[in-house]
């Protein structure tokens, strides 16, 4: 199901000291292809039956041991797809995972296998995060996206019974040619249903995502800031695929700290200000602090992903193997993997070299991949030129040192779990 394989991030401060170089923050298992949906952007081309090859119960059990194999605190686990409960096992598979402390998520899709006792179960098993694909404010684009009517108003419908049942809702939306021009009604929505996590896919043009459905460098930058700009409106703001969104989240929040408007200086472009304008039309003027996440990971760095056969990936949507987990350990191939360990050290050609925001985003690796054949090439999506901010910094004599803990606070802590018992 295409970025609901960026699972939610359960309740935990997600610190840079985490030690990305020993394990994985989130690790996204492809539990299965099979989906019910035939969504036009989806990563997976999902599929009505698993494919053969898929991993047994037995090799599935073997896998969530050897996760736990990094030690504790371990990494979150996604059970994604496909649709994991197209997978008649999975809530054995779940309880493996419990057995071992293992926080879990998972990304399920909106089909008829979604039903109250299914939401039951989650509540039930402990599991600590849910995602739910929304693509539209309105269910003539979502469901247009998705490829099945009726999608919006049962998605909207399962939202608010997860959140009345006490789970962790996160929000994954797609952005495209499609949908872009809808977001601040998105933001709206989200705000009116009560969900607080919005995790924010940039597209990649893999699987049945189409390259006319993908944005010009530009218009990603004019995403990346109005995204921040939505994250004043009391709703954490996450990217998948989108690092540059950090970039610009420490670049707007630094000039705001020493009183200066980021659009004068920035200047963002038309596709921003009309976001905006509808935004600040629909919600009034921000009160909030932003709640935009700068946590420093990227595909094969505090993120892998397993699939249906057992093939790792940096990432669901960066399709080149570093290993198998029928042949070897989840946790040799994190530590040990060559081309993980370059992109842990950040270790890119072209403007992601060369560029000061490298660590804290670092570009996707998967679009460099699936547009330039090369996992460590420069992002193609990012505009940036890599020493403006710093040169812009020292022209108008901004104390960076002063406002780093400001900036550092824009990681974020999950709101906590809310109470099932109140109305």
């Amino acid at each position: 199901m295409h970025h609901d394989s960026r699972g939610p991030r359960p309740a935990a401060v997600i610190h840079r000291k985490w030690p990305f170089d020993e394990k994985p923050l989130l690790i996204f298992w492809e539990t299965t292809k099979a989906c019910m949906l035939a969504c036009k952007h989806c990563r997976a081309s999902a599929i009505l039956e698993p494919l053969p090859g898929e991993l047994s119960h037995e090799e599935g059990i073997k896998l969530i041991d050897d996760i736990a194999g990094f030690g504790k605190p371990s990494p979150i686990l996604v059970f994604t797809g496909g649709d994991p409960l197209m997978r008649k096992d999975i809530w054995s598979l779940v309880a493996r995972a419990k057995e071992h402390d293992i926080t879990v998520a998972m990304a399920p899709a909106i089909t008829p296998k979604l039903t109250d006792a299914e939401i039951r179960k989650m509540v039930e098993m402990g599991v600590s995060g849910i995602s739910i694909s929304l693509d539209g404010s309105r269910p003539e684009i979502h469901d247009s996206i998705r490829g099945v009517s009726g999608v919006f108003k049962r998605s909207i419908e399962i939202i608010r019974s997860m959140l009345d049942s006490g789970l962790r809702v996160q929000v994954n939306t797609a952005v495209m040619r499609d949908n872009v021009e809808d977001l601040a009604d998105i933001v709206k929505l989200l705000i009116d249903l009560g969900v607080r996590v919005w995790e924010v896919f940039y597209l990649i043009p893999v699987g049945r995502a189409q390259k006319e459905l993908d944005l010009s460098p530009k218009e990603w930058e004019d995403v990346s800031h109005f995204l921040y700009e939505a994250s004043k409106y009391g709703i954490v703001v996450r990217t998948s695929e989108g690092p540059m969104f950090r970039r610009v989240a420490v670049m707007r929040r630094l000039l705001e700290l020493h009183g200066y408007d980021p659009d004068e200086i920035l200047k963002p472009g038309p596709l921003y200000h009309r976001l905006v304008s509808r935004l600040r039309s629909l919600l009034g003027e921000p009160k909030g602090k932003p709640l935009a996440s700068t946590t420093g990971t990227r595909d094969g760095k505090g993120i892998l992903f397993i699939s249906h056969d057992g093939l790792v990936y940096p990432s669901g949507f960066m399709p080149y193997p570093v290993g198998n987990v029928r042949k070897e350990s989840i946790v040799k191939i994190y530590r040990e993997n060559e081309l993980l360990r370059k992109i842990r050290a950040a270790e890119f050609e072209g403007k992601c070299g060369i560029c000061e925001f490298r660590d804290i985003c670092g570009g996707s690796r998967a679009r460099a991949y699936t547009l330039l054949g090369d996992p460590l090439a420069e992002d193609p999506a990012c505009p940036y030129n890599p020493g403006e901010f710093t040169r812009l910094v020292e022209k108008l004599g901004l104390d960076t040192d002063k406002a780093i803990k400001d900036i550092e606070g824009l990681k974020y802590v999950l709101p906590p779990k809310p109470d099932a018992s109140k109305p």
